[in-house]
């Protein structure tokens, strides 16, 4: 189906028509289409373009179409639409007649599929997300269990001085936290809705674009509908990130190839990641991690493709954008597929930790530790590091290593050099004299990793603001604690109205706890509306939400947070302090009226003073 063709007296010609169509690779959209259809309807129907049994109809039949699609009763590769748009159209038309021909009434393709696209990167970067942090914890679990390892650390590919293999690891980390940061900036700009602005001038429509972009879990609308429909500017941020990534995977694989070849012998890979030789039995070929490092230049040529398709384009939309996809599709399927790859690897690695230390004491990386050593004694640094450039010299002639030779051998490049030198030498020492924050010593890498792994225990979950989509299990949660007394009821007219107060905890993809923060004025605001599921307690939750809510009430310079509840022990652990009903507004008393127990209410209010300038009674004689 086409969704033009009035102005046209001959049909395309069949090569044209496949040359043209985009359905063969943008059919990974339908369901976003799909759920973007399903708010536009009740957008036009807001404006007066639909009636109310219309839109449910077309709501319904959508519906039913991605359950069909989702268990493969609809074979959308079987069909001749010219795209993922036609696509929907045509079955929605099939099934409903004249009332789904309504449906595209103020909408472009062009706000369509630039919203479908925003939809589709925002999950996958919440998708990514996940997995990075998933590398990082393999990593820390590898670094944790092998603090003792001591392998050289390169310079050049040179053997430079001695590092932990904890050190290392965390090294990784550090990056990957990066590109996870990267993820998360760029998910900012990712969750603008361009739905509304039309082929490029807006809609004659009365549609209430911010009302629709929220429906779709968006946190702002594009501002220019020329903007909106024209610019790949996000795919690009993503894109750049999956680049960055990819170059950080790189190395680790390169490194990794390193380490276990026969060369180093540091590790050893397990069978479940490598692959042998159709002619040499003995090999055992580290190929996941030669993909991977392959695949880093596939993903570097996605950037640079629609970067070049970018660069000259005219204002609005023009066909070349259909060019977006496919790369950005594989790109991203390949730095996940990498990530996933990666956790496999890291988990594949065996230490041979007495063939890392024979090589950490070889090749002299102790003549920096030396140099160190005629410093404390005075001697000049320029002049220690020509002294021990002698030393290493004569000690290759001897074939010996500087932790060899005799005292006097040494005193003769140097009268300074006593026997106190040869702790210095020692591999440990070398190591664990640098304990500095950053350095490689065993207690600045043992704290890292306890950091660490503080943070991956207490955040086994994650902690965002909510979105329209969580409505349902907002709306549970706040239903539940109401009919236990613990909360005030909320309807969910309320609920959509106050979503942008809401945060969330989100544990393997389900929707745990819930709370919001009212502002009453300047000075006072109010949790309202804290929840956590009965199945989800005890796993710090609740205490979560407080502290992200005491942190946004702090960052919107509010001085102090109330809450009213029945079980103030929690609250007074957190820092609140008890405060008199009578000393608050009328209007936060107000609000108490849907209570069921208004007449015998037994709440305990609390304050958070903001300004710790305030000194509080100690709140410990309080519990």
């Amino acid at each position: 189906m086409q969704l033009w063709g009035g102005r046209f007296q001959k049909d395309n010609s069949v090569f044209f028509k496949r040359f043209n169509s985009s359905l063969p690779f943008d059919h990974v959209l339908i369901h976003h289409d799909i759920n973007c259809s399903i708010h536009w309807s009740k957008a036009i129907q807001r404006a007066g373009v639909l009636t109310e049994h219309e839109q449910k109809k077309i709501e319904q039949a959508l519906l039913e179409l991605s359950s069909k699609v989702r268990n493969g009763e609809v074979n959308i590769n079987t069909s001749d639409a010219e795209d993922v748009h036609s696509f929907v159209e045509a079955e929605l038309i099939k099934k409903l007649g004249d009332i789904a021909r309504k449906l595209h009434t103020g909408r472009s393709r062009n706000d369509q599929i630039a919203t479908d696209l925003r939809l589709w990167a925002r999950e996958q970067t919440d998708i990514l997300i996940k997995t990075l942090k998933q590398c990082q914890y393999e990593l820390l679990t590898l670094a944790e269990h092998n603090q003792d390892v001591i392998l050289p650390g390169y310079t050049h590919l040179q053997r430079a001085q001695p590092v932990r293999f904890a050190h290392w690891c965390l090294a990784y980390i550090e990056m990957f936290k990066r590109d996870t940061d990267r993820l998360e900036d760029a998910r900012k700009r990712i969750n603008q809705s361009p739905l509304g602005c039309g082929a490029l001038a807006g809609t004659t429509y009365p549609v209430d674009r911010t009302e629709l972009a929220h429906m779709l879990g968006f946190t702002s609308v594009c501002a220019n509908s020329l903007d909106a429909v024209s610019d790949r500017d996000f795919a690009l941020e993503l894109l750049f990130a999956a680049s960055t990534s990819m170059m950080h995977l790189s190395r680790f694989a390169e490194d990794v190839i390193f380490f276990n070849s026969s060369e180093a012998r540091f590790i050893h890979l397990g069978d479940q990641v490598t692959s042998g030789s159709s002619l040499m039995p003995q090999k055992k070929n580290p190929d996941a991690l030669e993909l991977i490092r392959g695949k880093c230049g596939r993903v570097y040529g996605a950037l640079h493709g629609l970067l070049v398709t970018l660069k000259a384009l005219p204002m609005s939309y023009n066909k070349d954008l259909q060019e977006d996809k496919q790369p950005l599709f594989d790109a991203i399927n390949q730095w996940y597929t990498c990530l996933l790859m990666t956790g496999e690897v890291i988990r594949a690695i065996e230490i041979n930790k007495a063939h890392c230390e024979q090589a950490a004491k070889g090749d002299y990386t102790n003549a920096t530790e030396l140099a160190d050593y005629l410093v404390s004694k005075g001697v000049p640094f320029r002049t220690a590091h020509h002294i021990c450039g002698q030393i290493v010299v004569y000690a290759l002639k001897q074939k010996k290593p500087v932790e060899s030779l005799c005292l006097h051998e040494l005193q003769q490049f140097s009268p300074c050099i006593e026997k106190d030198v040869y702790p210095v030498l020692m591999l440990e020492y070398l190591v664990d004299k640098r304990n500095i924050f950053g350095g490689t010593g065993r207690l600045p890498v043992s704290k890292m990793i306890v950091d660490y792994r503080r943070n991956f225990d207490s955040r086994d979950f994650i902690i965002r603001d909510a979105k329209l989509t969580d409505l349902d299990a907002i709306s549970q949660l706040v239903n539940y604690w109401a009919n236990e007394e613990e909360n005030l009821p909320r309807s969910r007219e309320e609920l959509i109205h106050s979503i942008r107060d809401f945060a969330v905890v989100e544990a393997n993809g389900q929707v745990h706890a819930c709370a919001s923060l009212y502002i009453y004025n300047t000075e006072l605001s109010e949790i309202r509306s804290l929840g956590v599921s009965i199945n989800a307690r005890r796993k710090g939750y609740g205490k979560a939400l407080v502290e992200r809510m005491l942190l946004q009430a702090k960052d919107l310079a509010l001085d102090k947070v109330l809450v009213l509840t029945r079980k103030p022990n929690f609250f007074i652990r957190l820092g609140f302090i008890v405060e008199k009903k009578a000393n608050l507004p009328e209007k936060v008393l107000k609000g108490c009226e849907l209570y069921q127990r208004q007449s015998n209410c037994d709440e305990t209010a609390l304050l958070y003073h903001l300004n710790k300038s305030i000194i509080h009674q100690n709140s410990a004689n309080l519990i």
